[in-house]
């Protein structure tokens, strides 16, 4: 039995239907049960009975934190649990650049702490490491389709966009295959591009142009009501900015046999949502 924490999010609900396509027996962790249509037990990080029942005769478990200050946290709970429970293997869903920084206010520091949590919990053990998410793209979905332009708080900087059916493809080998342990995978799509050039095939998919306007990073992260999210979020848009995630990876090539989907093919699959 394979258990999806985070079974509801982006990646998640991928994993999910990709094991019931497969027919592998899996159980979704969530709050909210009733949101799930198979398999599915109530589950919360800051709970550990819950946890303790949703490790029940699982195997092997993705584990997908939310994000927050609590992630390191959370991914010692869980791992804790599991390793008393008998749970074989473990892959975590981190980011990329999570080895690199140390900062609890940034998301590569939040998810590092939680990787040591996972690679020193003396189980089977993977680390998928995704860049920045295509589907990240669908917050600018209203602004498009009223023909305005996309806000960009990173400049020129560019990023190797990832579709995440990639990241819980990687995630699914991973936890139901083998040669896999010990492993970090750092995904990512197959071209850098900017938020200029995203727009541009944005733009390509619906038929018509997509514009991008400027926005200091400070004014942007001002916007944002969660405090913690606003200090992630500036250090992140200042990073990308400086070509600190200009990364492209085989990972999805290594380990599917297969090349990564590009950006410009999930903005055709997804223009309807910017009125394509």
């Amino acid at each position: 039995m394979i258990l999806i924490t985070g079974a509801t999010g982006t990646i998640g609900s991928e994993v999910t239907r990709l094991l019931a396509e497969a027919g592998v027996p899996a159980r979704a962790m969530t709050r909210d049960p009733g949101k799930v249509a198979g398999p599915a037990v109530h589950g919360d990080f800051g709970d550990v009975r819950s946890l303790e029942a949703a490790v029940t005769e699982v195997s092997a478990a993705l584990l997908l934190t939310p994000f927050g200050a609590e992630i390191a946290a959370h991914d010692r709970a869980f791992v804790d649990v599991a390793a008393r429970a008998g749970v074989r293997k473990i892959v975590k869903i981190s980011a990329i650049g999570a080895g690199e920084s140390e900062d609890p206010e940034d998301v590569g520091g939040m998810h590092g702490a939680g990787e040591r949590a996972v690679t020193g919990s003396g189980l089977e053990w993977t680390i998928v490491r995704p860049s920045m998410f295509a589907t990240n793209a669908l917050g600018w979905a209203e602004t498009v389709k009223a023909g305005q332009p996309i806000p960009n708080m990173t400049g020129d900087g560019r990023q190797g966009i990832v579709d995440p059916r990639d990241i819980a493809a990687v995630a699914v080998a991973a936890l139901t295959g083998s040669g896999h342990h010990g492993r970090i995978y750092e995904v990512t799509g197959p071209d850098l591009l900017s938020t200029p050039d995203q727009a541009g095939l944005i733009g390509r998919a619906i038929g018509r142009r997509v514009e991008t306007v400027n926005v200091p990073i400070e004014q942007a992260a001002a916007q944002i009501p969660d405090p913690a999210y606003a200090k992630a979020a500036a250090k992140g848009w200042a990073f990308i900015a400086a070509e600190g995630n200009a990364v492209v990876t085989t990972a999805v090539q290594d380990v599917l046999g297969r090349p990564s989907r590009s950006f410009e093919s999930w903005a055709r699959d997804t223009k309807a949502a910017f009125g394509g």
